[in-house]
């Protein structure tokens, strides 16, 4: 597919940008199935179709790298953001599916903190974004990275507390495992938008 008024360097940041606003889309939708548990079914559906637009975007992006000769910044970094936006969306996914599955309990407190972290960390990483347009606010980027580098601190924090509870609180092994299984998916997510965060200073230092 062809896009003759729209130079391909640009695009590559439209197509960034949209993996990122699915992805906080992913995040939203499992904080809302977490805080309410309701009609939970239909909304593993959606977060699992936000999760398929997310590979559909990556291969976009793959398939423009193996085109273009001019990037805007380093093919490498660009194929890296592209995998690590998505990898946090398949975690999400992969946790809402899990709480599926296995038809667990409502869920706690400590997987609320989780779903509420990683809001806040994808929507950081969406914010960080829009400023790679423009070289002259590359600075602001690190700003984001400082922020998303704590919240995956809280986020792992939060993830031993639930650990710990899990073991401590629940007599029934099948429940642990579950729930163990859960609580990594969803530190995972946060562990990517890390690994975001370090694709993007990265990125920002090369061209600051």
């Amino acid at each position: 597919m062809r896009f003759p008024f729209i130079p391909r360097e640009e695009k590559f940041f439209d197509l960034v940008q949209e993996s990122a606003q699915n992805m906080v889309k992913a995040a939203h939708q499992l904080k809302e199935m977490v805080d309410t548990w309701e009609y939970v079914e239909g909304k593993v559906s959606e977060i699992t179709e936000l999760e398929h637009q997310g590979d559909t975007i990556t291969h976009e992006i793959m398939a423009r790298l193996h085109r273009t000769f001019v990037t805007p910044f380093d093919r490498e970094d660009i194929a890296q953001l592209a995998n690590v936006l998505d990898d946090v969306t398949d975690f999400i996914q992969a946790a809402a599916d899990a709480m599926l599955i296995y038809k667990v309990d409502r869920p706690g407190q400590r997987a609320k903190e989780l779903a509420d972290i990683l809001v806040q960390a994808t929507e950081e990483v969406e914010k960080a974004l829009p400023q790679f347009r423009k070289r002259i606010v590359l600075s602001q980027v690190l700003k984001r990275c400082v922020e998303i580098n704590r919240l995956e601190n809280v986020a792992d924090r939060v993830f031993r507390s639930a650990m710990a509870e899990l073991f401590a609180d629940s007599a029934d092994i099948a429940d642990i495992i579950k729930w163990r299984e859960i609580y990594e998916h969803m530190e995972s997510a946060t562990d990517r938008c890390e690994d975001v965060a370090d694709v993007l200073e990265g990125v920002a230092l090369k061209h600051a």
